[in-house]
């Protein structure tokens, strides 16, 4: 792309960077002219939708050398390296209905299979044993292996039958003396009953279903001058209301979860990973995922008939039940199946879904969709349908223009190779496609997962420290994905929501986190929020993600945590006052200030922070009535008005942090040294910090998890209180960030033996959680349900 922008012409890059939306096809057209005839644009093509260049194409030839290393690695016993290469070779392995190699495919489940036996992954040893015999329903091994995995799980009645379907279908007498003596072992322990059931992908659907409200609640598309539409309610709402669950129009899996998240679902991928039948791209989950991604079914063969083989009556039924079990589920998936296959158009030995930014491929997808859906509807005459969703294109930077003119135009003829003429490359078609880039620049959300982790089966097998360390280090939300959502794009921002948004796989959920009154706007955060970020650190940023300036009530009246947020300390004792970096401005006799700072003037109401008793003591000057007051400068305190010198300030608060931070993570804590540096770092940096500032939170946090580190829990748990004091100060003590501190805060109080603290954290928890997640919170979060348990345990002992 870029060898390509550089030959473009100083003058059309100009008239493309100066553009609005009204010359938008005029400045295409002119693109699209000047590139169609270059021997480089037709190279890059071929290069992106080429199958002879395409480094996603299937190989049999590298499954079968991968299939070599798995079986080397597992006969010397290094059975995670022989799973790795046994997936590989299975997603090198072409699995089409027209090119796969039945045999050879079967083989890999089975090793693959063997593996995890090995590894005590038996519910996934046993779905890659159906695998094999969906493929290949006379597989000896195939039908071996499920007996012993099912053995491995107490599944004893359908053992035995697996394994005399083995040995009726082995030919050898070496073969057979293996079977039996399997079969003599597995009868012994057979008592005529199965051991626990294997979940599958239905239990999950239940109880995200079970999620949804009784009565939702009706909401309704509203229009305001200061932010044009907008979702509201006719109805008052209470707390912990689900508002809204959605499907997206269209998602993409990021680049960084590519290896590790399912394409489709968006959930961690489990050891029997599943991939594409026809490219290496994507990898799944499960079936299910699979074949809603690619729209083609797993390779069942349906052919083999166990009547035709001398088997007795029961065990030709066992047969058929296991035969057809997923095969049968399959179809009765797709009676209600609606989706249009997403990956589809991808697929086929292309580049392009690899190559370009998820963006990109997103908009590909919504155009893909559309395709679809007008070709179901007999109008595909059209090619594209406009979405009613904001682009701000007369607002986005010229160099980003000229980046969306070239990622659409590339983007037109890559679709043409899989739709034809049905999908001409005209400037019409290449305009609308670099507004749909930026709709989804604009609208578009990011699909966020809470990071898995093992805490809940450290505590139960008793690794309590172990546990606390990870909770302490492990509470993360990670971006698995990004999508478009219909009716979500619809909710406005505000750095203060009332609305919070979750992910349960690709499904958006809305949920209120506070009372919210009739016809009042309905505001999610598009990320920035009052507490991570100053105002005009959220303004900035919000400026150049979303291209809108933000007008939230959190933006246009004076409030507590931006006050404090990044502020130093007073010079003066016993003054609680902020000194700040930015410069405040009253105008005489007028109920609100200006704060400025290098190209930003954001205006402030002072209407309700006069009876704010916290905003008296940081900035007592802001509010004083009399006429006196016009200019506050940088280095100034905003209640007393005394003066610290600011340069020192930074600079002895980023050593501090930075000091405190490397000294956490580093094995001088252990001898006791490190930890006494980093109490005399917290101490410089709160010398010269605001008692509020997050950094001093940040810091306090550091400390807490240093002291996690050398088994000295009871000050971490003070230091671990003394974080959250001040984030509830900078968010409120209601928000998410402060429940995953409080969990924190309970494992380490928990492993202390504080069963009645830890209990008093965790209810707190629970009614954050509650707040966002609604009542179903310990299906999401089973580990806080976990905590509660310990908590209760310990403190009933501690009372008896």
């Amino acid at each position: 792309m870029e060898r390509l922008k550089s030959l473009i012409p100083n003058d059309l890059k100009h008239a493309i960077g100066e553009s609005t939306t009204e010359k938008l096809a005029l400045t295409c057209s002119s693109l699209l002219h000047f590139l169609r005839p270059l021997p480089l644009f037709h190279q890059v093509i071929e290069e992106l939708t080429g199958s002879e260049m395409a480094l996603c194409r299937k190989s049999q030839k590298a499954a079968l050398d991968l299939k070599l290393e798995g079986n080397r690695c597992f006969s010397k016993g290094e059975f995670h390296q022989a799973l790795s290469f046994y997936s590989q070779a299975l997603r090198q392995l072409p699995m089409s209905f027209d090119d796969i190699d039945v045999k050879l495919g079967a083989t890999l489940y089975v090793n693959r299979a063997a593996a995890m036996h090995k590894l005590g992954l038996f519910e996934e040893c046993l779905r890659d044993c159906n695998r094999a015999i969906g493929l290949l329903p006379s597989y000896v091994k195939a039908w071996y292996r499920r007996g012993k995995v099912n053995a491995s799980l107490r599944n004893y009645v359908a053992s035995v039958s697996d394994l005399e379907v083995a040995l009726s279908m082995e030919s050898s007498t070496s073969g057979k003396s293996i079977i039996q003596e399997e079969l003599k072992m597995v009868t012994g322990k057979h008592d005529g009953t199965n051991g626990a059931r294997i979940p599958n992908n239905s239990d999950t659907e239940k109880e995200l279903t079970s999620l949804a409200d009784s009565h939702p609640v009706v909401l309704q598309c509203v229009s305001t001058p200061a932010k044009g539409k907008g979702m509201a309610s006719p109805k008052d709402i209470p707390p912990a209301s689900l508002l809204h669950t959605e499907e997206p129009l269209a998602a993409v899996v990021m680049k960084s979860c590519r290896e590790t998240h399912c394409h489709f679902c968006f959930n961690e991928v489990p050891a029997d990973v599943l991939f594409c039948s026809s490219c290496t791209i994507p990898i799944y989950c499960s079936q299910k995922c699979q074949e809603q991604a690619g729209g083609e079914q797993f390779c069942w063969n349906r052919a083999f008939c166990p009547a035709q083989n001398n088997f007795s009556p029961d065990l030709a039924k066992h047969i058929t039940d296991v035969t057809s079990a997923n095969y049968t589920k399959n179809i009765e998936n797709d009676k209600h199946f609606e989706h249009i296959p997403e990956h589809r158009h991808e697929c086929g030995g292309t580049n392009w879904p690899a190559v370009f930014p998820p963006d990109i491929v997103l908009a590909g997808r919504v155009v893909a969709n559309s395709m679809e859906k007008r070709r179901l509807a007999g109008k595909i005459s059209v090619p594209m349908e406009n979405f009613d969703f904001a682009h701000h294109y007369d607002k986005i930077p010229p160099d980003s223009k000229l980046e969306f003119h070239m990622y659409a135009i590339v983007l037109s003829f890559c679709l043409q190779t899989y739709y034809s003429m049905d999908f001409p490359c005209t400037e019409s078609t290449v305009s609308q496609l670099v507004l749909l880039i930026c709709q989804i620049k604009v609208n578009s959300m990011a699909i966020i997962h809470i990071k898995s982790t093992d805490e809940a089966e450290k505590f139960k097998k008793g690794q309590k420290l172990s546990a606390v360390n990870n909770v302490l280090s492990s509470i993360e939300q990670v971006r698995v994905g990004q999508a478009i959502y219909l009716t979500g794009s619809l909710f406005n921002h505000s750095c203060q929501p009332n609305v919070h948004a979750y992910f349960l796989s690709r499904t958006l959920f809305l949920r209120s986190t506070e009372f919210v009154p009739a016809w009042s706007p309905l505001e999610l955060s598009y990320g920035p929020q009052v507490g991570q970020m100053d105002l005009l650190e959220r303004q900035k940023s919000l400026e150049e993600q979303y291209y809108f300036t933000c007008q939230c009530l959190s933006c246009s009246e004076l409030n507590l945590s931006d006050l404090v947020i990044n502020a130093f300390r007073c010079p003066k004792r016993n003054c609680l006052g902020a000194v700040v970096e930015t410069a405040y401005q009253k105008p005489q006799h007028e109920n609100f200030v200006q704060l400025s700072a290098k190209s930003h003037v954001c205006r402030l109401s002072l209407r309700d922070s006069v009876s704010d008793k916290e905003i008296q003591k940081v900035a007592h000057k802001l509010l004083e009535k009399s006429g006196a007051f016009s200019h506050i400068g940088p280095a100034y305190c905003l209640s007393c008005g005394s003066r610290i010198d600011l340069d020192s300030a930074i600079a002895t608060s980023n050593n501090a942090l930075l000091s405190i931070k490397r000294l956490k993570d580093s094995i001088i804590l252990n001898d006791g040294v490190g930890i006494s540096n980093a109490l005399h770092l917290l101490d410089l940096l709160k010398s010269v910090r605001h008692p509020y500032s997050k950094l001093v939170a940040q810091a306090e946090d550091y400390i807490a998890e240093a002291f996690v580190k050398i088994g000295n829990l009871e000050p971490a748990t003070k230091h671990c209180n003394a974080s959250i004091k001040i984030l509830e100060k900078l968010y409120h003590a209601k928000h998410i960030v402060v429940g995953h501190e409080l969990i924190k805060l309970a494992t380490i109080q928990l492993h202390l033996g504080d069963g009645t603290g830890a209990t008093d954290s965790i209810k707190q928890v629970e009614v954050i959680f509650s707040l966002h997640y609604g009542p179903d919170v310990n299906k999401i979060f089973p580990y806080i349900g976990i905590l509660k348990e310990d908590a209760v345990s310990i403190a009933s002992r501690l009372s008896v």
